[in-house]
């Protein structure tokens, strides 16, 4: 057991709080959700980049590098000034949707280079120019661009000419839970010395000027011990007395987390002292804006160094709860809070990291694969959020409280006012989503799990908690319409977390893993309730994630009328019961009551997947003529016809299938026999979907929408290289519509569906996510788990053509193998020595301070690998590391081989592909 993974059992077993402190800050507050009171609901507009420095939030907190204890009562981040910028450096800069010519996008060059899972040590890049920060330059130029046009990013104004930049590394060590320390490293890439003002900032999240106010805390200077002359005491109510330490004789600025209202409102202040006072100070030699009694909310250590070329300067400071005086007790007169144990402590943590993650990362992926595989997980720690959002209390502060009869009718949400969120969330991106979105978060767990099971668990089960879950059992999507709909992924997400744990433990937990299944029944009903129009099993769903996919917006009203029979939230509901069947089929085994369960979710699963396949006519998804699932359009007047656009809203059916071992019918062969009474008198369930009574390789059993020949026909398509299968893992939308366009006239105007492998032409659901050509990685991941899932059923007897046409044929787990080889080459060194993610950026690939810095972009160029859309979304990006532990050690005879009874639950290796894939054994 490494030290890393005491201190997570240390946390699971004797609530030490190891997680107290962490990177809990957004890194944009403004323009979100939460802070919009506007009439119209226009979230950008109402609380701008610009504003934020001098207006208090009321939900949350952002800052660079950033962290807080676990409520965001107190925060400490990072505050640059190069002597030329307008402002501070104190948040992240980025274009609004508006703004963008793909949508909202970030402007700033920021790396998570490592954390683990008790943030024991943290380590956080920022690369910041010398030459004035170009605000102007990239509103103004990415305004002229239109969506044909590339993004006009940071590194294109030419500010890093030169290598005229300072890189700042950001390091956290705790000492204890209460004791963080931390180490501010300046580099100067640059040719000639340069001057920089370090800020390290600290401050109260304001609670105390707000409807049912809070208690004020407090910020003030104290004397401090050898070597930080000045101390900083900050005392709150509920948090209680902490001190940060600044080394050397630096000067302390006090302000208040207050709105400046005369800059931002033309109202009088309240205060003589206010947000942006350290700002006006720094930036504007201002005199009265920062308090000579060195009292406040918010405080910051100026810095102020000259950083010669080539060289660097370190800045320390310590965040803990012990007092100068026990600290000088315990240390010394001379030690102080710094010395040699500062070091030591520093050095300690970054050796048990590095033990840590030598247990997680196999040796098998090469030090470039280590590399890729920490920072991805390091990015998703680092991406977990305090999230504060109060529903019903936002909405009556807006005057839009539901239970009143003269309230303004909101622009979002209102039917969630059930909704109190106040946790830390793993979110996909703390910039363009510092919010969380529930199918993305089932994602994350996936990788989340190869370093905190608990936490992975734990993020589970707070969406269907009361307060998140809605009455109905709708688990909320995401902030900007938490009723809109994600894809029912959740049921999947928590039993592959639960054979995982079981191997990781041996024991698995069922009473969690019940809880669960109590509330996913609630949101399953939901989804036949809701989304089955016709009651024929056969489901919408509208959005489902997918964005711009279909031809027509599918959370709007159809141009034609009438109403769309969707491939995919068919496919998604088929999954869902294969996932609900997993886990009563495990719960079953102690417990009989679930027998029946299993029973009734097998029998669902062949309503619906019947429903997909019908044949003949109109009337299913499934067109024999070309082997492939569509969306069903249903007019007004009865006609139905299929959108043939070769999608991955086609391929999604693929997914839907599972293996199991047989063990609960031998445990209960009653339920055999009614399963196989319920097939005798419905074979018409059979007649077009894989027969569930069909005995596979090591006697297991399949629930999966395709026969074999479907199967095959599918695979034909999805592993042709100039359909689906790219470079670089497959594809959202066939290549096939590059040169044949689905062409479609409804309502009086022509909707047009082409592939486009890197940005969308299209503004659907704000234009920055384009579904239409590019890889993305979750979707990929659950095709690599559904071909380990036939594999595991049909052996190494079914071969395919990979690629279509080559005449290499290969089994399905070397098909799901190869994909997850492309996937991985997204982000490591090809033999040129380049990226394929950073495309034709040669600073990001050649300069070496850049090329080893990994980002994992929201999605991936269709034929090149480039990354595109936001490029911090880790959070189901990272799914990568995951597919990457995967398949790291599995030798091709330890696919049906002698390895068969080791699973990769039990060892954390493959030995087995069907566990691999998540067939209970």
């Amino acid at each position: 057991m490494t030290a890393e993974q005491a201190r997570l059992d240390d946390a699971r077993e004797r609530d030490v709080p190891w997680r107290r402190w962490g990177p809990y800050l957004s890194e944009r507050q403004w323009g979100t959700v939460r802070e919009d009171y506007s009439e119209g609901g226009d979230a950008w507009a109402y609380f701008s980049h610009d504003q934020a420095r001098s207006r208090a939030y009321r939900w949350g907190e952002d800052g660079l590098a950033g962290v807080s204890d676990d409520r965001q009562r107190l925060c400490l981040a990072l505050a640059l000034w190069n002597g030329a910028d307008p402002i501070l450096k104190e948040r992240l800069f980025g274009l609004t949707n508006s703004e963008g010519n793909h949508g909202e996008d970030v402007k700033e060059y920021y790396y998570y280079l490592d954390s683990t899972p008790t943030h024991s040590y943290m380590k956080y890049l920022y690369k910041y120019p010398q030459a004035a920060f170009p605000y102007d330059d990239l509103v103004q130029t990415s305004g002229k661009r239109g969506r044909g046009d590339f993004e006009y990013e940071l590194i294109d104004t030419g500010v890093f000419k030169d290598d005229r930049y300072f890189d700042v590394f950001v390091e956290y060590a705790k000492a204890a839970p209460d004791d963080l320390l931390v180490k501010i490293t300046v580099h100067n890439r640059g040719p000639a010395a340069a001057d920089i003002h370090v800020l390290p900032t600290l401050w109260f999240r304001n609670e105390w000027s707000w409807h049912g106010a809070a208690e004020r805390p407090m910020l003030q200077q104290v004397a401090g011990p050898a070597a930080a002359k000045a101390a900083v005491r900050a005392t709150h109510p509920v948090l209680g007395e902490r001190f940060l330490y600044s080394e050397g004789d630096t000067q302390l600025l006090f302000t208040e987390n207050e709105t400046n209202t005369q800059r931002v409102f033309g109202v009088p202040n309240r205060t003589p002292f206010v947000k942006d006072g350290i700002n006006e100070h720094i930036v504007h030699g201002r005199d009265g804006v920062v308090n000579p009694e060195k009292v406040g909310t918010k405080v910051a250590a100026d810095y102020r160094l000259t950083v010669p070329a080539g060289d660097s300067r370190v800045v320390r400071l310590r965040l803990t709860d012990t007092s100068p005086a026990a600290l000088a007790a315990a240390n010394g007169a001379a030690g102080g809070p710094f010395g040699a144990p500062f070091d030591a402590v520093f050095a300690a943590r970054l050796k048990e990291a590095d033990e840590f993650y030598a247990t997680v990362i196999p040796a098998a992926v090469g030090a470039d694969g280590a590399n890729v595989m920490r920072q991805a997980l390091g990015g998703m720690l680092w991406s977990k959020q305090f999230y504060h959002y109060d529903v019903d209390q936002w909405l009556e502060e807006r005057g839009s409280d539901p239970f009143k009869p003269t309230r303004k009718q909101a622009p979002r949400n209102d039917h969630w006012h059930h909704m109190y969120n106040g946790d830390i969330i793993s979110m996909p991106d703390k910039w363009e989503y510092p919010w969380y979105a529930a199918w993305d978060l089932a994602f994350h767990v996936i990788a989340l799990t190869l370093v905190d099971p608990d936490f992975g668990k734990q993020q589970l089960s707070l969406m269907l908690r009361e307060r998140y879950m809605h009455p109905n059992g709708q688990i909320p999507a995401y902030e900007w319409n938490f009723g809109d709909v994600n894809p029912p992924v959740h049921a999947w997400s928590t039993i592959f977390t639960y054979m995982l744990d079981k191997g990781r433990t041996g024991v698995g937990d069922r009473d969690w893993l019940k809880a669960s299944f109590q509330k996913l029944l609630l949101n399953f009903t939901w989804w036949v309730n809701r989304k089955d129009r016709t009651g024929r099993n056969v489901f919408e769903g509208g959005f489902l994630g997918l964005d711009n996919i279909g031809v027509f917006d599918r959370s709007s009203p159809l141009p034609t009328g009438g109403y769309l029979e969707q491939a995919d939230g068919t496919a998604w509901m088929a999954l869902f019961c294969q996932n609900m069947l997993q886990i009563a089929c495990e719960l079953a085994h102690t417990d009989p009551d679930y027998a029946d369960m299993a029973l009734k979710f097998f029998q669902h699963f062949l309503w619906i997947a019947s429903s997909m396949t019908q044949l003949g006519g109109e009337a299913g998804m499934w067109d024999e003529a070309d082997g492939f699932f569509y969306d069903v359009l249903r007019h007004p007047d009865g006609r139905a016809e299929r959108l043939k656009v070769r999608s991955m809203v086609g391929l999604l059916p693929l997914c839907a299938a599972t293996s199991f071992d047989g063990k609960l019918l031998a445990t209960y062969p009653e339920l055999g026999e009614r399963m196989n009474r319920f097939l005798a008198t419905r074979p018409e369930l059979c007649a077009a979907i894989h027969d569930p009574r069909a005995v596979g390789v090591a006697g297991r059993r399949m629930a999966s929408v395709l026969d074999e020949k479907k199967l095959r026909r599918v695979l034909e398509k999805m592993l042709d290289e100039n359909e689906f299968l790219g470079p670089y893992g497959i594809r959202s939308l066939s290549k096939y519509h590059e040169d044949h366009p689905f062409v479609m006239h409804a309502g009086g105007r022509e909707y047009s569906v082409g592939y486009l492998p890197a940005e969308s032409d299209t503004g659907m659901f704000g234009g920055n996510s384009n579904w239409r050509g590019p890889v993305w990685m979750p979707v990929n991941a659950l095709i690599v788990r559904a071909l380990l899932q036939y594999h595991a059923y049909y052996g190494d007897a079914f071969t395919v053509e990979c690629p279509t046409g080559s005449g290499n044929r290969m089994t399905l787990y070397r098909v799901a193998e190869e994909i997850g080889r492309r996937l991985a080459a997204t982000f490591l060194r090809g033999p040129d020595g380049r990226r394929p993610v950073y495309g034709g950026a040669d600073t990001f690939q050649t300069d070496p301070h850049w090329r080893d810095l990994i980002l994992f972009y929201e999605y991936f160029h269709g034929d090149n690998g480039a990354g595109l859309g936001a490029n911090h979304q880790t959070g189901w990006t990272g799914v990568v590391a995951r597919i990457m532990h995967l398949f790291a050690t599995l030798t091709p005879e330890q696919a049906l081989g002698a390895g068969r009874n080791k699973s990769y639950f039990e060892t954390g290796r493959v030995a087995d592909p069907a566990a691999a894939a998540g067939v209970p054994s």
